[in-house]
């Protein structure tokens, strides 16, 4: 039988001087979900909120996945207002006993990169007295919750572009962007993966393919917290990955940097041998390639399709500036 589960709770101050309560509650996980969030029926909102949740943790040193956090808040925020995030974040940090408030908590506060522990501004214009405020007049970062340094000083981010065709007027380049943090060490590498706003299939897809590609290097398992964001929400297919790879080993330091962005499509059934397999659309994705490279770019595309490319791709590709490269394994690129 689970031990009771423990309890902290963090309130924000809405728009119309209503107080908005955040509630979290821990146990044991079991195989559960690590963060679960509820708002009233709203999926949406409660999406962001996990997405919150796991995006702050990207900063923390330590990695621990033996509990589940619950958490819920007990009214509506109004249609654009974000000043809750912040006693979100405080409720789940509370609630693992990585912060100890004295007394209770109201805070205002939101961020565009939580992910690198920032806390941008609040959007309250008269807070009651106490209230603890987001923004470069209160709370700037949460390291400052504990006198700690700037946390996004630690944070390596890299993005990579990749292709997205679907024959209509969304096609267009899209990027992932790895974030890694150094990590204590860890036993469940897999877990401190975190990717926010994606379905489960493809959280699990990110995973064994960054975990596939980290072998390949040799190093260590367990060093990094990763966060792993695209600039869609739904897409199809796996070309991202190479992308997806490549931006991880540039956020690490395995990769040589381009002098403009990286572009690349493929996949792997075998990323823990370092292969490159091939992925569909060549011609569309060549064409999108075409249009979109910059001066300074680096296009990296399979080898398969090395054969394969239209006629006058590579020069088209020169004389914008690019280079390309049709590579059949990653690490010697």
């Amino acid at each position: 039988m689970n031990a009771p589960p423990f309890e902290a709770s963090c309130a924000s101050v809405l728009a119309d001087g209503s107080l908005l309560t955040v509630t979290a509650t821990r146990r044991a996980r079991d195989g559960r979900a690590d963060v679960k969030c509820a708002a009233g029926g709203d999926v949406r909102l409660a999406a962001r909120m996990a997405e919150v949740v796991r995006l702050a943790r990207h900063t923390e040193p330590v990695f621990d996945s033996r509990d589940q956090v619950v958490l819920s808040i007990d009214r509506q925020p109004g249609p654009g207002e974000r000043d809750w995030e912040l006693a979100l974040v405080l409720a789940d940090r509370t609630v693992r006993g990585l912060w100890h408030p004295r007394g209770a908590v109201v805070a205002n506060g939101f961020s565009d990169a939580w992910q690198l522990g920032r806390v941008d501004g609040h959007g309250i214009l008269a807070a009651p007295a106490g209230t603890l405020l987001g923004g470069a007049d209160g709370l700037a970062h949460l390291g400052q919750l504990l006198g700690h340094p700037d946390p996004a000083a630690a944070v390596s981010s890299a993005r990579a572009w990749f292709p997205l065709h679907s024959g209509g007027d969304a096609d267009g380049l899209c990027w992932v962007e790895v974030g890694v943090h150094p990590l204590q060490a860890s036993d469940d590498e897999d877990g401190a993966i975190a990717v926010p706003g994606q379905d489960a299939a493809r959280q699990h897809a990110v995973r064994q393919a960054l975990l596939g590609a980290r072998h390949f290097d040799g190093a260590r398992a367990g060093r990094w917290r990763t966060t792993v964001r695209f600039g869609a929400e739904r897409f199809q297919g796996r070309s991202y990955e190479l992308a997806l790879v490549l931006a991880d080993r540039i956020a690490r330091g395995r990769e040589f940097l381009p002098r403009a962005r990286l572009l690349a499509s493929g996949c792997s059934d075998a990323w823990h041998a370092g292969r490159v397999d091939t992925v569909d659309g060549l011609a569309p994705k060549c064409a999108l390639l075409l249009r979109e490279a910059a001066p300074g770019d680096r296009i990296l595309l399979p080898r398969a399709w090395q054969d394969q490319l239209p006629a006058g791709f590579a020069a088209g590709v020169a004389a914008a500036g690019a280079s390309l490269a049709c590579v059949e394994r990653i690490g010697i690129i």
